[in-house]
């Protein structure tokens, strides 16, 4: 305290100076309504570029809330899409707000963990079988195919990702509808892919769509990618196409993995006619 006295005692020529200089200000605003107006309009202009940039430094905050919840927002409407239900014809005639029932639901999830670099990759998300995963799920992301489901915990999902070489699925020319088989490509390029064995008789062209063809874990017409170059099998027999994917998996956040209702019936029904042959 004696040495807080002691030096505004000997700078009090400076601090009456301030106050001063402080109060004059003031009265000079005060009582001149054009200096008023413009001391007012800076003050403004500074505490809004304050808010701002706090406003900023919020949303940045909230931005994996932001994301989270335009992950579940996106489920929603994919839940809602006509490649979600079937048509139950035999009802049709009869109630007409009833003709389509839903056939797949998707479960929004977070991608934790993602390996693109390697021969055989995977990705972990944050759901499980408390929130409804089963192996053998297909997974799909807002640009297109990503995998199947491989493991499963109570709370965690391995995907087993388009990028790994004993990844299938059944894919389809999006003009022509001719069927073939998409696998990674050769190169193990994390950004393209192989469609093989398309029939010859089909016409493809480079930057034609390929989508899923429905016959296996997926709807039918979810984007794979698109045709870079095209290339003759062996004797001509049929089409292998290089196609640039529609996911970038480098950049891999959220997820979508598809439930299909009647998954359990269809392998059921598959299997009893496999054993009876």
């Amino acid at each position: 305290m004696r040495n807080l006295l002691i030096f505004i005692t000997k700078y009090n020529a400076f601090f009456l100076f301030i106050i001063f200089e402080v109060s004059a200000l003031l009265i000079y605003i005060k009582y001149n309504s054009f200096q008023k107006a413009s001391f007012i309009n800076s003050s403004n202009e500074v505490t809004g570029n304050l808010y701002v940039r706090i406003s900023e430094f919020k949303s940045y905050l909230s931005l994996k809330d932001n994301n989270d919840s335009l992950a579940r927002e996106n489920a929603r409407l994919r839940n809602q899409l006509k490649s979600s239900l079937y048509a139950d014809t035999l009802n049709k005639h009869k109630v007409t707000d009833t003709v389509y029932k839903q056939q797949y639901e998707y479960i929004v999830a977070r991608v934790i963990n993602n390996s693109t670099n390697r021969a055989n990759n995977y990705l972990t998300i944050n759901r499980g079988s408390k929130q409804g995963v089963s192996i053998g799920m297909g997974v799909i992301s807002n640009s297109g195919l990503v995998g199947k489901v491989v493991l499963v915990s109570d709370h965690f999902s391995v995907i087993q990702s388009l990028l790994h070489k004993a990844s299938q699925f059944s894919a389809m020319l999006a003009n022509n509808k001719e069927i073939g088989s998409m696998q990674w490509g050769d190169n193990l390029d994390p950004h393209m892919g192989l469609l093989k064995d398309v029939s010859n008789n089909a016409v493809p062209k480079v930057g034609e769509k390929v989508v899923t063809s429905g016959y296996s874990l997926f709807p039918v017409g979810i984007p794979i990618g698109t045709i870079s170059s095209l290339k003759t099998k062996g004797g001509g027999v049929s089409l292998n196409m290089d196609v640039a994917l529609a996911v970038d998996f480098t950049k891999l956040q959220y997820v979508y993995v598809i439930v299909n209702k009647f998954a359990a019936e269809q392998t059921g029904l598959e299997a009893q006619q496999k054993k009876d042959e």
